[in-house]
């Protein structure tokens, strides 16, 4: 198929400046609502732009993941869920298009209206919403979903509820929000709150649900048969309430879907040669180029297929917990970020095909500028001179190796600026001037078989340093378990970022939940500067405003030294069995979790 992504039509970065420049007045009820300016789609919109709207229904898949799981809610703290569900059983009132930086049309809710100063927003439900069950999605069931989820939910949805002044129902099928700080995104995030069933918690502790405790949702597919660990079935709802809604026509078009667990990615690999799986995603662009000429490809039973994206890159590497001494000292974790010759490991592993992620936002027009901070980004910046790491307004940029094993320039670097921290060799040992050794544990999960590999290339270079160095490998639960309570020095990290950054940013980088279980600000970020620089990014109406701020909070945050940054995924990559088609049209965001196999269908 030709991906139709670089149409010349398609504005460049998906109208992060455009999108500012319509305004925003008191409309009546809408169809969809935008971050900034209008939906692209008009209200008679057949299906969304990288959907076909014919695609049949039918066929069977079959997809893996690695590690096992022990709850099917994915909606509380509690247990280990498989990742998938929260995006094939259940739905919020809006439905966000990927094919524009933030834009919501109506799912569960047939229209949506707003304050001119998004201080409250109201949606009205459709009158044939309904649950898996049957029975009528209610305002009660929205009101009790809001604040379940705020109070006894996932950390991931506590953050909207302190923000709601009220929430009350306005007529039979009409909710009203109203919010107790200015902030535009807040409408936004309240239409993809996922919407649960009232009546069935009635009595229950939510917060502690068993494994059979399996939530009641509205979406297309329903789990039928399960076995807890091993594998996870759906089947798609013969009598789904939603199906010929626009944003619904052309998705979710597969009869069954069924999840294998596996105990690590090489198993996994093994399965989808020998045909057990339907679809991988592939990360190396070395295993992609060197591994998938198995028969079943030159066969033509399965197809490698690249699905391209303008996205930011968003950060993956290994994060530092800033919790823990030593890693509370920027200098420490700069020579950490030196000895971690990634010029030579990135030859190793992926064949020096993947390009390394040089910011949070790199690869976009949000990615901080080189050189020293200028104009508006200098102006933000120096409010917080006092607090910022070292390069943040002169100018940052990673550690280069030259490419040898070795590494030697920069070990040197790395071990003064140890020495500078107080820690010296002592005995071939590094040890500070309590005499106590510089320690690291690595926590890695189980079957994570490339990062593994990465860690022992890097515990060379580090025992050159004098740092000794523990790998701890763990089952998906313990991973969970420790990550939640912040019980590790060093782990793999990924944050995907999004051309529309907001209210997600204080969850991964805000000191407000910095120290609580769950939180998924990993390296334990506390920083006026990056809370600033996040109010001021919430609170802009200006597009100049706007990025200055996301490349000054890039810049904080890439200074900060909190992450070893690896290689980027530029282009997505999915191997997957012939029958498996796509839309010739590709959405900016690429691929993703709504993506495949969302809009994907099955034929013969």
């Amino acid at each position: 198929m030709r991906p139709d992504f670089l149409h010349p039509a398609r504005p460049l970065i998906a109208g992060i400046v455009s999108i500012f420049l319509t305004s925003v007045a008191l409309a009546d009820s809408a169809h969809g609502i935008a971050m900034y300016g209008d939906p692209a789609l008009p209200p008679d919109f057949v299906s969304l732009p990288y959907a076909n709207p014919d695609a049949p229904k039918g066929g069977k898949v079959v997809f893996g993941n690695t590690g096992g799981y022990d709850s099917l809610n994915p909606f509380v703290q509690k247990g280990t869920s498989p990742w998938q569900l929260r995006f094939w059983t259940h739905e919020g009132l809006m439905g966000r298009s990927w094919d524009e930086p933030f834009t919501l049309y109506g799912l569960l809710a047939e229209s949506v209206e707003t304050a001119p100063d998004r201080s409250w927003v109201e949606f009205t439900l459709r009158e044939n919403a309904r649950f898996s069950d049957g029975s009528p999605v209610t305002v009660d069931d929205v009101i009790w979903s809001y604040e379940a989820l705020g109070t006894e939910g996932h950390i991931r949805y506590r953050g909207l509820w302190g923000k709601i002044e009220t929430i009350e129902q306005t007529g039979p099928r009409s909710v009203r929000i109203t919010f107790n700080e200015p902030d535009r995104e807040l409408a936004l995030i309240a239409g993809l709150r996922p919407i649960l069933k009232k009546a069935q918690w009635e009595g229950k502790d939510f917060a502690n649900a068993t494994l059979h405790d399996v939530p009641i949702g509205t979406g297309p597919y329903v789990i039928d048969d399960y076995e807890a660990g091993r594998y996870v079935n759906l089947r798609r709802n013969p009598d789904y309430w939603g199906t010929d809604i626009p944003f619904r026509r052309g998705t979710m078009n597969l009869d069954d879907m069924r999840i294998e667990f596996y105990g690590d990615g090489t198993v996994l690999f093994e399965a989808f040669k020998a045909g057990e799986l339907s679809a991988v995603r592939e990360f190396n662009a070395d295993k992609w180029d060197t591994q998938y000429g198995f028969p079943a490809v030159q066969r033509g039973d399965v197809i490698k297929t690249e699905i391209p994206h303008r996205k930011p890159s968003g950060m993956t590497g290994f994060v530092m917990n800033t919790r823990k001494p030593p890693f509370e000292d920027w200098r420490v974790r700069e020579a950490l970020l030196l000895a971690f010759n990634f010029e030579f490991i990135n030859d190793t592993i992926t064949g020096g095909a993947q390009p390394r992620i040089t910011s949070y936002f790199s690869g976009s027009d949000l990615a901080m500028q080189p050189g020293p901070a200028s104009g508006r980004v200098k102006e933000l910046l120096e409010q917080y001179a006092d607090t910022l790491p070292p390069g943040a307004i002169e100018g940052y940029t990673l550690p280069q190796g030259d490419g040898s094993a070795r590494n030697r320039a920069n070990i040197r670097k790395a071990s003064q600026l140890l020495a500078d921290a107080g820690w010296t060799i002592q005995n071939g040992v590094l040890r500070n001037e309590n005499g106590e050794p510089f320690t690291i544990t690595v926590l890695l999960q189980q079957g994570d078989t490339d990062n593994q590999t990465t860690i022992e290339i890097y515990s060379r270079a580090l025992e050159r340093l004098g740092i000794q160095v523990t790998t701890e490998v763990v089952d998906s639960a313990q991973y969970a378990g420790r990550t939640s309570e912040q019980d590790f020095d060093m782990t793999t990290f990924r944050r995907a970022l999004s051309l529309s950054p907001g209210n997600e940013q204080r969850l991964y980088w805000g000191s407000e939940n910095a120290d609580a279980a769950g939180t998924r600000n990993l390296m334990g970020i506390d920083s006026p500067a990056v809370d600033g620089l996040i109010d001021t990014m919430l609170s802009s109406e200006d597009p100049q405003d706007f990025v200055a701020a996301t490349r000054a909070l890039d810049r904080v945050l890439t200074a900060g030294r909190y992450v070893i940054p690896i290689w980027s995924f530029d282009v997505g990559r999915i191997a997957h069995a012939k029958e498996l088609k796509f839309p010739d049209q590709l959405p900016i965001y690429g691929d993703g979790p709504e993506y495949m196999p969302q809009v994907w269908w099955f034929e013969e």
